[in-house]
């Protein structure tokens, strides 16, 4: 394609097509919880599997249309209970079930709904087991797991097979053979899941990534994203992360646990799954030295976590090449002192976006030829304005009074209820959950193997190499409430 081509304009007229024909094959499942795993098995590769009987793409599968989006949310820490109160907030969606597995804490929620003037949901708790209820209500349309990472992958396979659509926070599994199980039940049951990727639907990743489908960044040739966030006070919190369950995930194993914040908008940008695909990751480590740090200097002795050992480097830095020859590099790093940033910047031919720059700049800087020139950076103000996502658009205002995170939480929140009520393709599909989680065991294989490149499984089976809309959506309405 033309680097200064529009590929709305291009989708729009009806011409996406066959861009590629797909490569590389799977990596070997390996598990991201493990330090052992052998430089052998780190190089093996084998074929995509093929489809079940019965089993068919989800590409392009829009939802069946719900004129009410009824939710089940499991999980209710942190995470979930921040979330409780944009889910009621979005017009058409109610809130019909909660689930922890302290029962407290879905009373808690039920309790908060009804000052929200809300239907009291049906509680589930008490026990490890409750979210099996859950999944299998008839008042359920779709499931939304906010619980610690070990538990994503049993219970969004449960719900798929309960028969619910599925929102799994970060990461949806950390395993390449759950990963692969995941889309095929998704595959059979004809439900979709996917990824809750808040950060894609920031307000200056979907404007950068209107830019880049409007050719402005000329031909893309790499991107730099990932999660750069000073957790240590947090990690030995003894109340913020339950049982401390994050930081002994950097006991286990030296992997990029979660990089999809910053990977996610730059795959996006690069049309991943959607006319390109990653083909190849070789991951990098530095030495883990910062929890055990700030454990020396400020936490006690009589702590627990000092009968801990941390593995996990860190920086952890992901390389990634995609089948056009791009490259993305993707990094993680919660354990060392500094600001905050995903990173988020894009690059092509044309030009560049970086935002998370200097203080005194806003909303990111960027650099675009003819525009620009003296070699002089320019604030991306102006082009956030002219680029704006229609989502930012029409409900904008309404995300700066329901949702965290500057609003994208709502925002994400909005338009999966606008997708099943209206009956449309998801913006996230499973096929892009797991290639934006894939780099948490692949990390573990690349690492275990001196930092060589490992194939990066196909899980579209051949899908990815045509031209498909994705979070650059076209414009719809939600639909009324009776």
């Amino acid at each position: 394609m033309n680097p200064t081509s529009s590929r709305r304009t291009v989708l729009g007229a009806g011409l996406a097509g066959v861009l590629g024909a797909a490569t590389a094959g799977t990596a070997s499942a390996t598990s991201a919880t493990t330090t052992t795993t052998s430089a052998a098995a780190a190089d093996q590769t084998a074929a995509t599997p093929a489809r079940r009987s019965g089993q068919r793409s989800m590409i392009d599968v829009p939802f069946t249309q719900h004129q009410t989006v009824r939710i089940g949310l499991i999980g209710l820490g942190n995470r979930g209970a921040g979330m409780l109160s944009g889910w009621a907030a979005v017009p058409g969606a109610v809130v019909t079930a909660v689930c922890d597995i302290r029962a407290d804490r879905a009373k808690a929620a039920a309790d908060r709904l009804v000052q929200l003037g809300k239907p009291r949901p049906t509680e589930y708790g008490g026990s490890a087991a409750a979210y099996k209820e859950l999944v299998r209500s008839s008042d359920v349309d779709l499931v939304y797991i906010a619980t610690p990472w070990e538990f994503h992958y049993e219970q969004g396979k449960a719900a798929l097979l309960g028969g619910k659509h599925v929102g799994v926070e970060l990461p949806i599994a950390t395993e390449l053979n759950e990963l692969w199980d995941l889309v095929d039940t998704s595959e059979r049951t004809r439900k979709h899941l996917w990824l809750m990727e808040n950060c894609s639907y920031g307000r200056n990743e979907l404007a950068m990534l209107k830019m880049a489908h409007e050719g402005l960044f000329g031909e893309i040739t790499n991107g730099h994203g990932g999660y750069l966030h000073d957790l240590r006070e947090l990690l030995f919190s003894d109340t913020y992360y339950t049982d401390a369950w994050r930081r002994k995930w950097h006991t286990r194993s030296t992997a990029s646990f979660y990089a999809m914040h910053g990977l996610a908008p730059i795959a996006a940008a690069m049309d991943i799954n959607r006319g390109d695909r990653f083909t190849t990751l070789r991951a990098t480590a530095t030495a883990p030295r910062g929890l055990a740090d700030y454990r020396e200097r400020h936490i006690p002795k009589t702590h627990p976590s000092w009968n801990e050992t941390y593995v996990n480097g860190d920086l952890v830095t992901c390389l990634i090449e995609t089948a056009k020859g791009r490259i993305v590099r993707a990094e993680h790093d919660v354990s060392s002192p500094r600001p905050y940033s995903r990173i988020n910047s894009l690059a092509g031919s044309r030009g560049i976006f970086e935002d998370y720059v200097p203080v005194g700049s806003t909303g990111g800087r960027v650099y675009l030829e003819p525009d620009h020139g003296g070699h002089s950076w320019r604030d991306f103000a102006p082009y956030r304005a002219e680029y704006d996502h229609w989502l930012w658009k029409k409900i904008g205002d309404d995300a700066a009074n329901n949702g965290g995170h500057g609003g994208m939480d709502y925002v994400l929140q909005w338009r999966i209820v606008q997708q099943m009520r209206a009956g449309l393709v998801p913006d996230i599909d499973v096929y892009d959950s797991a290639a934006w989680c894939a780099p948490v065991p692949l990390s573990v294989q690349s690492l275990s193997n001196d930092g060589r490149p490992v194939a990066v499984p196909d899980f579209t089976r051949g899908g990815w190499a045509e031209l498909r809309l994705g979070l650059d959506s076209r414009e719809t309405d939600m639909p009324p409430t009776s």
